[in-house]
Formats: structure tokens, sequence, C-alpha cells
């Protein structure tokens, strides 16, 4: 049987943590997605924290990061409450975070397991030797497929491009465990060069390149008025890029219209439960799509520790009373995964037996 990385029925192996959240009970989190900073190297022309279009990171400062001292204790807690993963994201490159490599040290010595997403930019030196070691899978987000259109798209220079791909395959070279994967963001721009950066992901060592669509907006229809000009070219590159599959290559098809993702039919968020942000501000947030935002804020963890917060009185309101159908009228990654668990929590205890 072929096994899933992107499945949407993960949270069902952790059934503790179910049976906890039948009965109205907060469990730790099984998965922490932190930010450690919001500096970042690249200028992207669509990112969602950045882009005035969007609604995510309304109120990010550049300029934040965790500190030292509260990064620390952030570990502490996530080893005493045993969470069992942590995604470093941005906000910024956790990369240029300057305690990334001790953090990733001091989880893989907990048993914790780590993921990141990167521009690839500093994947090398202390850093890549720390991922190397520890990591599960690392994702480099990528999308420019030369030179001129990556520097084009990301506000930097020519060279850049070559030095990411040079860094993956560098890392790619390694004896470690750890997955290197590739997220193709599609565009305007590069719909039609999709294979084209895709072999050169497979002949620099990535595992697999996961496509998805650039958001546009916070409207699902307009994000598919977007994306209608090129949908057809990007299914014909998709089917290309399968061609390039074998036993080390795969590709994963994100590429979707998006209006279901917006409309929220349910008004329980059951995922945030179980997967928690913490921003570079020092916040806990509901998720990676409302960072940054008061809509999304949890809770600061400033003069106390995330462990005190996450079961404190306090949380359970906030995490109790977020609304999806009323308050994520936007893009939600975890969208499949709340209708899964939502239905799940919903199932009569008289029927259960009735498979």
């Amino acid at each position: 049987m072929t096994t899933s990385v992107y499945s949407a029925l993960k949270p069902f192996h952790f059934t503790g943590h179910l049976a906890a959240m039948r009965v109205g009970e907060i469990p730790p989190p099984v998965h922490v997605r932190i930010k450690p900073t919001n500096v970042c190297n690249h200028g992207c022309y669509f990112c969602a924290y950045r882009s005035d279009s969007l609604s995510l990171g309304e109120e990010m400062n550049s300029r934040d990061r965790i500190p030292r001292g509260k990064m620390l204790e952030i570990i502490e807690d996530l080893k005493v409450m045993g969470v069992r993963a942590v995604t470093f994201s941005g906000g910024g490159e956790p990369l240029i975070y300057p305690y990334f490599a001790e953090t990733v040290e001091k989880l893989g010595a907990a048993g914790i397991k780590i993921g990141c997403l990167s521009n690839g930019s500093q994947l090398r030196g202390k850093v890549a030797d720390a991922m190397a070691r520890h990591a599960t899978w690392l994702r480099i987000s990528i999308d420019g497929w030369d030179g001129i259109s990556y520097a084009q798209s990301r506000s930097v220079p020519v060279a850049e491009f070559d030095k990411v791909i040079d860094n993956i395959a560098a890392f790619s070279r390694r004896e470690s465990e750890c997955t290197v994967g590739a997220s193709l963001i599609v565009d305007r721009a590069n719909a039609g060069h999709l294979t084209e950066l895709a072999g050169n992901l497979k002949l620099a060592g990535v595992a697999h390149v996961k496509v998805s669509a650039c958001i546009v907006s916070n409207d699902g229809a307009e994000n598919n008025r977007y994306h209608a000009s090129i949908e057809a070219t990007v299914k014909r590159q998709i089917g290309l890029m399968r061609c390039l599959e074998d036993d080390g290559f795969a590709v994963i098809d994100h590429y979707h219209r998006l209006p279901e993702m917006f409309t929220k039919d349910y008004d329980r968020c059951s995922i945030a439960n179980m997967l928690t942000v913490i921003g570079a501000d020092a916040c806990v947030y509901s998720c990676q799509d409302k960072a940054y935002t008061d809509s999304g804020r949890l809770g600061s963890l400033e003069g106390r520790r995330f462990l005190e917060f996450w079961f404190s009185k306090e949380n359970k309101a906030r995490l109790s009373g977020l609304n999806p159908r009323a308050g994520c009228r936007h893009h939600c990654v975890a969208d499949a995964k709340n209708r899964a668990l939502n239905d799940y929590l919903a199932t009569d205890d008289a029927h259960i037996g009735f498979v």
C-alpha cells in the first residue's frame, strides 16, 4: 500500500486526543507551527502575509522574532506536553532565525519531529547540519523556473535561483532521513513552465513537488476567475510532469477550484485543538491562515508559559468560540481536516457500531 504524506485523516491516529475532544476537554496539541521570525530576505509578490489583497498578517510586525529565552521555554513545554511535531514557517524565512540550529537540536533531542517550510536560500552550514540530523521533512517554496523569472517574482538577484537549486542539491546528497520536497505556487507567469521547473527540482534531488494555486484574493470566485485563463495550461503541465514520476519522485496535485475552501458550512474549528500556531510576536494563533490577526489571536505568551496558557480557561473559551461559518470566510488549508473531524465528533454514540 502506498503511504500518504498529505492525508487529511492524520488526526484520527490520535485516539486519546479525539476522546478528550468528544467530552469537551482540551488535549495538548499534537502539532505546533512555530513562526520564529518575521524577517525575510525574499520579497515574494504573492506572500499571503504581505499582500494588501489578503486579510492575513494585518497586524504583523516584520521585525518580530521570538527571543531565545522564550524559545527555550517553549521547547521545554512542548516536551512536557507530549507534542509530537513542530513545523517552522513564515512570517519570514525560518532559516534566518539566529537560534534556528540550536532550536532544532533541542527539539530533536526531545524526540519531537521537525518539519520546515523555507525558501532554501540559507540551507547551508550549521542550519543544514541540524536539519539533516533531526528533521523529518523540508519543503522549499519555489515559483520561478530560471534566474530571471525567479528574480522577478521574489525581488532578488538573478543568481539567487541557481544558489537555491545548488543548496537543495547539496542537502539532498547528504546521508539523512529528511525528505526534501518542493512547493510550486502556480500563477499566470509560471503556468507554462511547471514541467521545466519540476525537471530541475528532480535533478536537484527533491522527492516530490506539490502544485498549488496562488491565492490572489479572500474571495473564492475571484481566485477562480484569476486561474480560469491558465487552468487548462496547468492541467497539461501536470500531465507532462507525471512523466517524470518514478520510485524516487512524485507529483502531488493540489491545484483545484477554490470556493469550497472559502465558504464554510460548519461552526466548529476542531483542528485548532490539535494544531496551533506560535507567532514571532510570541502570541498563539488558531491557525496559519489567521496568524497576526486579531480574530485569530488566542492569547499572548508575554509573562507566561505556553503550557500554562494552553490549558487556561481563557484558551478553552477562545477555542470553543471559533466559528468558521462566521469568522473564516477565507482560504483554509485545514478545511478537509475540519470537515472530517467535525463529522467524527458529531457521531451519535448509540449508532457507532453500525459501520
